[in-house]
């Protein structure tokens, strides 16, 4: 029976408000999750529950890296199809989840190489990694092996989705994630996977650190709001940042540097102002238009500025000549931030150079003494790993930060991958002494 438009606004509020057909959501979110190989040609499939009932979804044995539209299956809530293809072979599981779950409008299943391995370990990564990643994801759920598309697996899986899990590992198999629509259930999905991938970087480094029940009570709260206010007309300095910090912002996406909701890049204007990236937009499809101005401690009318913005503007304080900041989370980079492995830059010159001796930063520091943070970057000292959260990054200009951070994650890459080689050999103190002299004098 059709939800009436009242039980459909409560139920599905975000999708009431998308104008975007659930076709065509799903094509574009099953391209960009093949584009980044978190899934195959044959593997994973993707759902929407449409306000009327229906569940919209990817078909069977269809190529996965060049889905259409057209191929979208809808199926009726009296079990009738529309559409050139039956539906996956998992569509039971999704319809058994939906009706557990009344509270969730879409579904991704996915085998990312990083949770499957933790699957056929029997295992599922702790969220309390970053406080993003737990409030995001929850409390993982696992379920036991069944076949794949039998009633058995369906019951499996919605009974611990009824539990109160939104991200659930299936043994053997992959996971399913769900959100209250697609946007919710991709973030939770790539967040999950990212968590995934930092853990066994963090492993081959050592013991990994996890945040205490107290700590993530303490990262989760809200940041202050900022008084808004009014802003005049933009100035062609400040349409070509915001065009320049986009450009850097898809860009880092695609080098995934970041996650679609996770990262904070900021641009100075001038010595009152500075852009800086919204919450809750994604960092894959930023226009300039969603970029926060902040002027004088206060946010334009209506915006919601990154949480990070209040550490930003400390720096911008103290630091004139920084132009430009990024909080990133690079997985080989944050890797280092979960572990009690240093991070040694003394590896080839260039890493040296760009980045010198990278910091390590108490996570409270981030809550509790953002000046702190402030103080203890520097010009001379632009890189900093914040524990169990991100990649701190300050630059003379967008590129200059940009480059900086390419370079910290190549370098981190390079070093956790020694580990299987053998002893790291850093450059000895002549040779750290001649770079300083011929390029940081």
């Amino acid at each position: 029976m059709p939800l009436t438009s009242d039980v459909a606004a409560d139920r599905f509020p975000s999708v009431m408000r998308d104008i975007t057909h659930p076709a065509e959501r799903l094509v574009q979110a099953m391209a960009r999750i093949y584009q980044y190989r978190m899934t195959t040609t044959s593997g994973g499939n993707l759902s929407i529950l449409d306000a009327d009932g229906s569940i919209w979804i990817t078909p069977a044995r269809v190529d996965k890296g060049a889905l259409r539209i057209e191929d979208i299956v809808r199926v009726l809530p009296d079990g009738s199809t529309e559409g050139l293809h039956k539906p996956s072979s998992e569509f039971p599981f999704h319809k058994q989840i939906y009706d557990a779950r009344p509270d969730l409008g879409a579904i991704v299943h996915a085998h990312p190489v990083a949770l499957v391995a933790f699957s056929i370990c029997g295992q599922a990564p702790e969220t309390r990694l970053f406080t993003k990643a737990h409030s995001v994801c929850g409390e993982p759920g696992f379920a036991p092996y069944a076949l794949p598309g039998s009633n058995l697996l369906g019951e499996r899986i919605a009974t611990v989705f009824a539990a109160g899990h939104d991200c659930v590992m299936l043994e053997n198999h992959g996971v399913v994630v769900g959100g209250r629509d697609f946007a919710d259930a991709f973030r939770r999905f790539e967040t999950f996977e990212f968590v995934a991938k930092t853990v066994i970087k963090a492993r081959a480094l050592g013991p990994v650190k996890y945040l205490t029940a107290e700590q993530l009570a303490v990262g989760e709260k809200p940041a202050p709001e900022l008084e808004e206010f009014d802003p005049g007309p933009a100035t062609s300095c400040e349409r070509a940042l915001r065009r320049e910090l986009c450009d850097f912002i898809r860009r880092g996406y695609h080098q995934r540097l970041l996650t679609s909701n996770a990262g904070s890049f900021s641009v100075r204007i001038d010595e009152n102002s500075f852009l800086i990236s919204s919450k809750l937009v994604d960092r894959a499809t930023i226009t300039p238009d969603q970029l926060v101005l902040i002027h004088q401690g206060r946010r334009c009318r209506g915006s919601r500025p990154s949480q990070a913005c209040h550490l930003h503007q400390l720096i911008y304080q103290k630091h004139p000549e920084i132009r430009a900041i990024v909080n990133a989370t690079p997985v080989n980079a944050t890797a280092f931030s979960a572990s009690a492995a240093r991070l040694d830059t003394r590896t080839i010159p260039e890493s040296y150079i760009f980045l010198r001796d990278v910091a390590v930063l108490p996570f409270s520091w981030v809550y509790d003494a953002p000046e702190k943070i402030a103080e203890t970057m520097t010009p001379e000292f632009p890189i900093a790993l914040i524990e169990n959260d991100c990649a701190l990054v300050l630059g003379k200009t967008i590129l200059d930060a940009f480059d900086r951070l390419e370079v910290l994650e190549s370098t981190a890459e390079a070093v956790i991958l020694s580990c299987s080689l053998g002893e790291v050999q850093p450059m000895g103190e002549e040779v750290i002494e001649e770079l300083i002299q011929a390029f940081l004098k």
